[in-house]
């Protein structure tokens, strides 16, 4: 958590633009939601993307790495791509989603990621969330009332 709260201090003096990718998993109606050890709000399983890394491709890693699940960069649909201002930076975040047929058993490491949930839309739309999230339940939530 120091060496976050020193990254966004460097953040705000450099404003440097950033590249991650997320993940949301579904499965029957939920989602899954992931806290990481140095920040509060809930997020989704993912992480910077690496230099020669597409975003799917650091999606795949990231998932692998974070929760032990392992999938294909074909199998990942793109939500949502877009560039905001958070914690001092400039964060562009490709978002992904990834729908299962059966809810896969999650490994944490309780070091990076220290919980992971399922939970309905609704009951995620309460919490506080990394906002592009916010965005793609609600577009789930549209499309799934259409």
């Amino acid at each position: 958590q120091c060496a976050y709260q020193l990254m966004r201090t460097y953040w705000r003096v450099r404003k440097p633009t950033t590249h991650g990718a997320l993940v949301v998993l579904w499965h029957e109606g939920e989602l899954l939601l992931v806290r990481n050890s140095y920040v509060g709000y809930y997020t989704l399983p993912g992480g910077y993307i690496q230099s020669g890394e597409s975003g799917r491709q650091a999606a795949v890693r990231e998932l692998a790495e974070e929760i032990g699940l392992r999938a294909l960069p074909g199998e990942l649909e793109l939500a949502l791509d877009t560039t905001h201002e958070w914690e001092g930076k400039h964060d562009h975040v490709e978002i992904f989603t990834l729908d299962v047929t059966a809810r896969p058993k999650i490994q944490v490491d309780h070091r990076e990621v220290i919980e992971a949930t399922w939970v309905p839309p609704a009951r995620a739309l309460q919490l506080d969330l990394f906002p592009p999230l916010r965005k793609v339940i609600e577009k789930r939530i549209d499309t799934a009332q259409a």
